[in-house]
């Protein structure tokens, strides 16, 4: 076992204890002192083993940020031995490493025989070597089922795939203030006519740059082509689209769920880099109680620092570690009893920063264009150095699709 699994597993046990003792109490009940304190000593020993994590997690992060790194912890994760290809993951290997003239009699002849379906509805070409090839569709689901697990937004964002990437107008309308009446026998009814606005779900073209290959390692049979390229592909657009879905801007860039948000609470002066329980109370009832329902916190780890040593007015910890094992599947991490998703492209606590994200992030709308196309390049630019060219592109756009307040966001004070 590794030393990151037995720490993850120390933790898993120090965190139940402090769900369990937690939750022995009501919530506006006060915790017996000696009971708190032994709280106190459980959360002290879980943060510790974090710090002990993180510190496991950012010697493999530091590696991750160099390109070469990148690169080696993708060779590492393709090497296999063994195993077979269902059909259309070979027919995929074959296309990736010698391209469409690589297809075997029996892989041409589904092809031929089955003309929108596996193979030839997932590869389809009119340039020959240097052309593109769109990705088989089993490729593509794994690889947004990845990014999914890997970037924070889609993990919690409602989705949809277009066959086109026309324009798509959203018809929009508050009527959280909208109500009816009680007339009179032949009275006439009053007038109350809704204001529609538009929310536009534009989409953009996302490149994975390109990745470059030696012959060698092509035609190792040992070396898993579709994995590595995975395993970038999932690096690359992901984080780029995760950054957008967060930050972006809206103008060249899809629109971030933080820059779509409205402001929730705003922090009193003084509280550049903090946040008080009492912030985060009115965050919460800043959001309508039909959003509530399903409402989770979004936040960078570094904010979630700050949170995790506030108590309530009882004295109890608002912040509540989660554990993988039990319950049964385990349970989250949970900030005054709703789910936390962390997501590093939040903005950490400072001067006006807009750190902290409160509602029902299924009101953000992530669009995906059809499936992911991979070119594959043998020109001369990589074949004079004995290499082999990928390059991936994926359309895609993202907006929030509520103009009701489904999300607010708590902004840290200016001075």
């Amino acid at each position: 076992m590794s030393k990151l699994a037995q720490l993850r597993e120390k933790r898993n046990a120090a965190a139940k204890k402090a769900h369990d003792l937690n939750n022995k109490y009501p919530a506006d009940q006060r915790m017996p002192a000696a009971e708190a304190a032994q709280l106190d000593s459980f959360l002290a020993e879980v943060e510790a083993i974090d710090a002990e994590i993180a510190r496991e997690q950012r010697i493999a992060q530091v590696a991750g940020e160099n390109p070469e790194a990148q690169h080696d912890a993708a060779l590492q994760a393709a090497y296999r031995g063994g195993v077979r290809d269902a059909d259309e993951s070979a027919a995929l290997r074959a296309m990736l490493s010698g391209g469409l003239s690589a297809l075997s009699a029996e892989q041409r002849s589904a092809m031929n025989a089955r003309v929108n379906h596996d193979i030839r509805a997932a590869m389809s070409t009119t340039t020959g070597s240097e052309g593109g090839y769109t990705v088989a569709t089993e490729f593509n689901k794994t690889l947004i089922q990845a990014m999914k697990a890997a970037f924070s937004v889609r993990s919690v964002a409602s989705g949809i795939q277009t066959s086109t990437g026309a324009q798509m107008l959203f018809p929009t309308a508050d009527s959280t203030q909208e109500e009816g009446e009680i007339v009179g026998q032949s009275a006439g009814a009053g007038s109350g006519d809704t204001g529609f606005g538009q929310a536009s779900m534009d989409v953009y073209k996302y490149s994975s740059k390109s990745i470059a290959l030696p012959f060698e390692l092509i035609q190792d049979s040992m070396f898993n082509i579709e994995a590595y390229i995975q395993s970038l592909l999932q690096l690359r657009l992901g984080r780029i689209q995760n950054r957008h879905h967060t930050v972006g801007t809206g103008t060249a860039q899809p629109r971030g769920i933080v820059t779509a948000s409205g402001a929730g609470k705003v922090g009193a002066t003084g509280q550049t880099g903090t946040v008080t329980y009492d912030d985060l109370v009115d965050l919460e009832h800043s959001v309508d109680p039909y959003y509530r329902a399903t409402a989770k916190w979004m936040m960078h780890d570094d904010s979630l620092k700050v949170l995790r040593k506030l108590k309530d007015g009882n004295g109890r910890p608002i912040f509540v570690p989660g554990y993988e094992q039990g319950n049964p599947g385990g349970a989250p991490d949970r900030l005054m009893g709703r789910e936390i998703i962390i997501n590093q492209h939040m903005p950490v606590m400072a001067a006006n920063a807009k750190s902290i994200l409160f509602g029902d992030f299924s009101k953000y709308l992530i669009r995906d264009v059809m499936d992911l196309t991979l070119f594959r390049m043998t020109d001369s630019k990589y074949t004079e150095k004995g290499q082999v060219g990928f390059l991936a592109f994926q359309r895609s756009g993202a907006n929030m699709v509520d103009v009701g307040g489904a999300i607010k966001y708590y902004q840290n004070s200016a001075t």
